[in-house]
């Protein structure tokens, strides 16, 4: 396994819509353990291929809050089947948008189709965090950030601090 460099905003990769999978090989699993360890070193609870600079339709996530009991998921060509009507506020923020941080509706419940790590067909029934979580990860798929629910204005502020951030380092 290895810790791969997450794409920060502004990056036109990050706009980029994903690819679907053919399917879930020896290829792909290596991908999923690699963001994995990425999503952990980071001390995120998902991240897209894409965020890693590699446009296929695949996400990790854990949103358990306990080291010691992790519970990864992995998610290959996921596609929402229903969303709930009802709408819940969570505070969110991202590893491409690192140290920004907004509340933003989603649906409170969806259903998501998708194959898992062995490319089996799974039906997941999300709620709350994990619903949250798994539409936040999937933007990432159409080339949508959270940022982008926001108005232009605070969206424009975020973009130029984080600008400003990205000049000010130093690659040595």
């Amino acid at each position: 396994m290895a810790i791969k460099t997450i794409l920060t905003e502004p990056n036109k990769l990050l706009r980029q819509i994903s690819q679907p999978v053919d399917k879930v090989g020896k290829e792909e699993q290596q991908l999923m353990d690699d963001m994995l360890e990425t999503m952990y070193a980071a001390n995120g609870i998902g991240l897209a291929a894409i965020q890693i600079g590699i446009p296929k339709r695949i996400i990790v996530m854990d949103i358990s809050k306990e080291e010691n009991k992790r519970e990864p998921r992995y998610f290959v060509n996921p596609i929402i089947i229903n969303k709930d009507e009802l709408k819940s506020t969570y505070e969110e923020g991202c590893l491409s948008v690192p140290n920004q941080f907004a509340e933003i509706d989603r649906p409170k419940n969806c259903d998501v189709e998708y194959l898992n790590y062995y490319g089996e067909k799974k039906l997941l029934k999300a709620e709350g965090l994990l619903a949250t979580c798994i539409q936040h990860e999937m933007d990432h798929l159409e080339g949508i950030l959270f940022i982008d629910y926001l108005s232009k204005l605070k969206k424009s502020m975020i973009i130029k601090k984080l600008s400003k951030n990205k000049s000010n380092r130093i690659v040595v």
